[in-house]
């Protein structure tokens, strides 16, 4: 593959690399020599930049003595670096569960939220993301409780020195999810997670009509040595971009939504009247 930037599944491709290449005990430097490659060639390959053909690929996992099933794994992830955008359809059909996703979410210090029908999974309560999981035609009825408790671990991520910003339809507010308590409960959540420092919670209100979020959901993660990637999911698939012109539309979305957007103050305004109407 042409060596340039580091992609999600290049960075992919790269750390399965890196775990093989510890499992021997070589260095990158005596590996480099064993090989007869410049020391700068195996860490831009385990770095997900390229700058190696397929034939240096096989070559490397040979010498390291890569199962099949590895060298399998890792060749399609090499050839998948060469395809706009990047489509997983995990075995267990949990998209949002998919390893990738929830280390991308972890490097990220920036992510952008668009959510059109329910409140956006990391800031789901517990019980609310319990009845989402329910319902999820993927989810087989006996893993729901450890879908749902997995689900509701990923948002451990919401915390200080990063910067969230959620854009959130109206009508997702409305929606009601479980009884009335656990529907009420996660409109107050809403809240208490909206004045956090680090948090941006915008309502784009139903006033508006057609716009161009209707395109549907997706998220946005900025990361800082990284371009951004544009992840958006189904019901039993994902798909993770870092394309630039899949991330300049994407972010044209985001303009276009910031600008039909209540502020922060105003969006909690809306979430109590929802509130004060459900008394």
């Amino acid at each position: 593959m042409p060596k340039r930037s580091s992609s999600v599944v290049g960075r992919e491709f790269g750390n399965g690399v890196r775990a093989i290449i510890a499992r021997t005990g070589f260095t990158h430097r005596r590996l480099a020599e064993l090989l007869g490659w410049q020391e700068a060639k195996i860490s831009d390959l385990t770095l997900g930049k390229g700058g190696v053909t397929e034939q240096d690929v096989l070559l490397l996992l040979a010498y390291c003595q890569a199962t099949v099933e590895e060298r399998e794994h890792l060749l399609a992830l090499f050839r998948e670096t060469r395809e706009v955008g990047w489509l997983q359809v995990p075995e267990d059909g949990l998209p949002d569960q998919v390893r990738t996703l929830i280390d991308q979410e972890r490097e990220a210090d920036e992510i952008i939220d668009w959510s059109m029908i329910v409140v956006p999974g990391l800031l789901q309560t517990p019980e609310y993301g319990y009845v989402v999981t329910e319902y999820a035609p993927s989810v087989k009825a006996e893993d729901v409780p450890k879908v749902a408790a997995a689900r509701a671990a990923r948002a451990k991520i919401l915390e200080p020195g990063r910067k969230f910003t959620f854009f959130v339809h109206e009508q997702a507010l409305w929606l009601p999810v479980g009884g009335l308590e656990v529907w009420r409960e996660q409109l107050a959540h809403l809240l208490r997670m909206s004045v956090r420092k680090y948090i941006s919670l915008r309502i784009v209100p139903r006033s508006v009509g057609m716009h161009a979020g209707t395109a549907g959901d997706f998220r946005v993660m900025k990361f800082p040595k990284y371009p951004p990637v544009v992840y958006a999911e189904s019901v039993n698939y994902c798909l993770f971009f870092d394309d630039p012109n899949t991330i300049k539309v994407h972010e044209d979305i985001l303009t276009a939504l910031a600008a039909l957007a209540l502020s922060e103050a105003d969006s909690r305004e809306v979430i109590d009247k929802i509130l004060e109407d459900l008394q």
